[in-house]
This record gives structure tokens, C-alpha cells and sequence, in this order.
């Protein structure tokens, strides 16, 4: 089983992270830019970014945008290409959770979240992937969640949104792994974080940043399409075949850890 290898190319190249002006987001561009990444800073809040570039030091760049603002996102990803350089890594951070229950809110509000967490997600990777298909080569990891699976009151856009991002990296990679196998696609769900979204109990996201960068700068074809939750990656579900199979052989799949 191959360990956690931090590609150079990644390093060298240039990181978007979105959502980047507080929470997880704002702990993953710290962590990438103390490992000497180049890193821009996409959020909302002009301000936010700039303290944020105040304590990651040069390598950081802010560029404020609604990724729910299609527009906005490929003028904003030509800009950084042409200012920065091209983008080899891409974290689709960015999320909101308004915590509304589905009679108070109306459907505007709702896919307004879907607009963020959902089509954020979409417009970034496809602004991302128009430069990665022409050098064959980058690395894309999207913030996931299973709130989809056992929704909790009040979630109905956040979980429907995270829960078809899943959806949509199974997708990208269907389309894209045959062709591209340079360009790395995965989910990775960093567990309930002490950030306005989780809460006050929840895992430092800094510690959580730690794993995300880890496992963003690890570029290997065999990671496309894999779910890692926190440190450690999730096997798919088996069938009963091949779960006599193991059994039999004596094997066991492990996941990988970071």
C-alpha cells in the first residue's frame, strides 16, 4: 500500500481554496502556505482575506468571489491563471448552512444553498479543469459530507447540495479518469469541526487542515474517485462474493491513512 507522498509538481504550482476567509477553509490556505504553496484565497469577504494574507505571508492571494456567481468564477479563474499562474490544485471548500427548516424557508432560499454548495462545486471545477486537461495534470479535492444519508432537522439545502457533490465527483470522474488519468479527483469529509458551521466540541480545524492538505498534495491515479474521512480513506461496500472471497483468501482490505 502506497503512503501519503506530497507531489512537487502540486507544491510548486498554484492551490485555489474556496470558502478560504474563515473556518476550515481559512486553516487549510494557512497550511498550505506554510508548506510553501502558492495559494489563492477565494471568498466573499474582501476583508476576511485580507487578514488572512496578513498571517499567511506572500504566498498568499486573496480574490474575492461568490462561487455561487458563475460569471464571477470563470472571469476570476482567468484572472488568477493570468496573474498567479495556472492552477494545479483546487479545494472546493466553500458551503453555507443556513439551518432552516423546509416549511420556513421558500424555495429561493433553498436553492440559493444549492447555488453555493452545489453549483460553487460546478462552476470552480470546470473553470479548474480547463487548464488542467490542456498540461494533463491536477489534483481536485471537494469538502464532502454524509449529511445526505441521515439528514438532521433543518438541513434540508445543506444536506441535499453536500450529498450531490458526492454525486458529482463520481461523475467527473467517469468522464474525465480514462482520458486524464494526471488529473485526481476525490471527496474528502473532514469530520464535525469547532467552526461556526459544526460546533463548539468539534475537531480544531487546523488539526483537520492538517489531513486535508496531506491528502491534496498527494497526487496518485489510485485516489480518483476515493472518499476519505478524516484520516483514513473508506472503503466501497463489498458484495457478499467478494466478501467469501476475503475470507476465504484470508485478506482483508484496509483503507489507506494520511
Amino acid at each position: 500500500m502506497r503512503e501519503p507522498e506530497v507531489n512537487a509538481r502540486l507544491r510548486q504550482g498554484v492551490a485555489v481554496v474556496t470558502g478560504a476567509g474563515v473556518g476550515l477553509g481559512r486553516a487549510l490556505a494557512l497550511e498550505l502556505a506554510a508548506q510553501g504553496v502558492t495559494v489563492v484565497g477565494v471568498g466573499r469577504d474582501p476583508q476576511t482575506l485580507k487578514t488572512l494574507g496578513e498571517q499567511a505571508g506572500p504566498a498568499f492571494h486573496p480574490m474575492p468571489m461568490d462561487v455561487a456567481d458563475i460569471t464571477a468564477v470563470s472571469a476570476g479563474f482567468a484572472a488568477i491563471r493570468e496573474r498567479v499562474g495556472p492552477v494545479t490544485l483546487l479545494i472546493n471548500n466553500a458551503a453555507t448552512y443556513p439551518r432552516r427548516d423546509f416549511l420556513d424557508e421558500g424555495p429561493e432560499d433553498f436553492m440559493r444553498t444549492v447555488a453555493v454548495n452545489l453549483g460553487g462545486v460546478v462552476a470552480c471545477s470546470h473553470a479548474a479543469l480547463t487548464g488542467m486537461v490542456e498540461s494533463g495534470f491536477g489534483r481536485i479535492l471537494n469538502v464532502s459530507s454524509f449529511a445526505d444519508l441521515a439528514p438532521l432537522p433543518a438541513s434540508a439545502g445543506y444536506s441535499v447540495s453536500k450529498g450531490a457533490v458526492r454525486v458529482l465527483t463520481r461523475a467527473l470522474v467517469a468522464d474525465l479518469a480514462d482520458r486524464f488519468p494526471g488529473i485526481v479527483i476525490g471527496d474528502w469529509m473532514p469530520g464535525i469541526l469547532a467552526t461556526r458551521m459544526g460546533v463548539a466540541t468539534g475537531l480544531d480545524p487546523a488539526q483537520a487542515a492538517r489531513w486535508g492538505v496531506r491528502l491534496a498534495l498527494w497526487h496518485d491515479p489510485g485516489l480518483n474517485g476515493t472518499v476519505f474521512e478524516m484520516d483514513r480513506e473508506l472503503l466501497p461496500p463489498r458484495g457478499l462474493k467478494r466478501r467469501v472471497f476475503d475470507r476465504l483468501t484470508g485478506r482483508k482490505p484496509v483503507g489507506r491513512r494520511l
